[in-house]
């Protein structure tokens, strides 16, 4: 099981920021977890809210007036060197800067093949139809769907994503268990769960053969599966 730290190494800097990549990299992280948006003038920043305290909605403002801690995907990337690194890309129904044309995609995946190593990383959304388009535009990029909520049919769900061409499902960790598992990898997909910081809950999952654990606390992780 790879530990991969959620939003860099959250606990030790602020989260989603250069600083939180990096030291994920010193604690060993294998892989680093961030969140891209699009702003009005179609920068691609790295912030996990939809909105900045005291400025709005990213989306409806240009980049050069957004706070300096907030990364361009690019820099995030570069940051991140040496280190597999998951883009979830934010777009959601609910949100104000849902994105049903699909923009954000087009421009993350262009950045994306535009580097010589578009190979370590790994595209989430909990918009399906985003990863339909990375996909329609990119196939060979890796591709995982994000849920929260437990689904009705499991089996189904996978079988039908594996057949569009996605690698991975992310649940959140509490809808997580050994059959879920099981029916994951009998259908080829890869089980990538948030967010635990549990030293218990993390050797649970490691023990029923989760893929990677997003984690908050990389370091903590990584000493407890070295000594569990």
């Amino acid at each position: 099981m790879i530990v991969v730290a959620h939003r860099g190494a959250s606990k030790a800097e602020q989260e989603n920021t250069i600083a939180a990549f990096v030291r994920a990299g010193e604690m060993g992280a294998a892989m680093v977890e961030l969140d891209v948006r699009r702003t009005a003038d179609d920068a691609m920043v790295v912030h996990h809210d939809a909105e900045v305290t005291a400025l709005g909605i990213i989306a409806a403002h240009p980049r050069a007036i957004l706070p300096d801690y907030i990364p361009d995907l690019a820099d995030a990337l570069d940051a991140c060197e040496g280190m597999q690194v998951n883009v979830e890309i934010k777009s959601h129904l609910k949100e104000p800067d849902y994105d049903p044309a699909q923009r954000l995609a087009a421009m993350v995946v262009e950045l994306l093949l535009s580097r010589s190593d578009q190979d370590r990383m790994l595209i989430s959304s909990f918009d399906l139809d985003t990863l339909v388009a990375v996909r329609s535009l990119a196939p060979q990029l890796r591709t995982g769907f994000l849920y929260t909520r437990p689904k009705p049919d499991p089996e189904a769900m996978f079988a039908e994503l594996r057949r569009a061409g996605h690698e991975a499902i992310h649940p959140y960790h509490l809808g997580v268990n050994g059959t879920l598992v099981e029916q994951a990898h009998a259908a080829g997909l890869q089980v990538n769960t948030w967010t635990v910081d549990d030293p218990d809950r993390i050797v649970e999952l490691r023990d029923w053969g989760v893929d990677a654990v997003i984690t908050n606390v990389p370091d903590i992780a990584l000493s407890t599966i070295a000594t569990r």
